[in-house]
């Protein structure tokens, strides 16, 4: 297997699906010869011309727009919102149009071959308008499937699931990791099944529960807790949208602890929907309550932006917290 950080991942994702599917497009801002802002879309011009890989004006709703339209004539549209703070001006589009598609034609036409990517997070001292993590606005939405990786080999793998997947897909890429993460990734083409958690740790103690950057995180927190005896089991949900509530539930039924870690402000953030579910599925298994290491709720800061993460010191004590509660 070669070794890719996310970038290149991301690209040889794109690269292959479009050399598979002739009717695939490539669009966005910037993303044209100068490879998109990030460079994850670096080559594929060249080496499929100003057809098939090409910029677009600087109006989000009118990328989502375009991007409805094209699928919606069978085309599969690979769309690019340059940071994913941006996305709120194409958000009717995405809700009203994208999601609603095939459920307002009875299913006689439908969108499925379009997919947003979008670079989310913190990390890189963006400040507020480059920094914020907008999926729970999108998981609500029935119609909508929401992906997230953690590293290389599931940026390419979850990125070709989603562009192949029959219904439309937001694939969110933890900007921070495009570089920070490296490692070896499957060479041509291959896929991670969609709406499948993954366990990344085995242990018996507490369910460490997240997504995308935050991974990182919860795997260095555990490795914290681990000197304390305390074992963590640590679940990567992966898809947002559906999300696999047996794979989570079998974990917090055997550890009776689950600590939930996102980017995104506490209140209205994905882990307080998985926190209802889960003390529902497993009420009777639960030693203690189930916990949330967010951000904080506030604009997203420039200045104080290590204290508004939910960093792996903030999510041991919460470890600790909940073992000895």
């Amino acid at each position: 297997m070669a070794e890719m950080n996310m970038l290149h991942a991301i690209n040889d994702a794109l690269s292959i699906a479009m050399t598979d599917d002739e009717r695939m497009v490539v669009f966005g801002e910037d993303v044209g010869h100068f490879g998109g802002v990030f460079r994850a879309t670096s080559g594929l011009q060249e080496k499929f011309g100003r057809e098939r890989c090409f910029n677009t004006p600087l109006t989000e709703q009118g990328i989502a727009g375009f991007a409805n339209g094209l699928a919606s004539n069978g085309m599969t549209a690979v769309a690019e919102i340059q940071f994913a703070d941006y996305i709120f001006p194409a958000f009717d589009q995405i809700v009203n149009e994208t999601a609603k598609f095939r459920y307002r034609s009875g299913n006689q036409f439908n969108v499925g071959g379009l997919t947003f990517r979008t670079p989310y997070g913190g990390g890189i001292a963006g400040g507020h308008y480059h920094s914020q993590s907008p999926e729970a606005y999108f998981t609500q939405t029935p119609g909508l499937k929401v992906v997230v990786p953690r590293n290389p080999e599931q940026a390419k793998g979850l990125l070709l699931a989603s562009i192949r997947d029959p219904n439309p897909v937001i694939f969110f890429e933890p900007k921070r990791l495009y570089r920070a993460s490296v490692g070896e990734v499957p060479a041509g083409d291959f896929v991670i099944e969609l709406g499948k958690a993954e366990v990344v740790k085995v242990g018996s103690d507490i369910t460490l529960l997240g997504w995308g950057a935050q991974m990182e995180i919860l795997e260095k927190a555990a490795k914290m807790a681990d000197k304390d005896g305390i074992s963590c089991e640590i679940v990567d949900l992966r898809t947002l949208s559906p999300w696999d509530v047996d794979t989570v539930a079998t974990s917090v039924k055997k550890t009776g602890r689950l600590l939930i870690n996102h980017e995104a402000p506490l209140t209205g953030g994905f882990a307080g929907e998985i926190a209802a579910q889960i003390q529902q599925e497993c009420f009777l298994h639960l030693e203690s309550p189930i916990s949330r290491v967010c951000g904080l709720d506030t604009p997203y800061p420039l200045i104080l932006e290590k204290e508004y993460m939910p960093d792996e010191l903030k999510t041991y004590e919460a470890i600790k917290a909940s073992v000895n509660f």
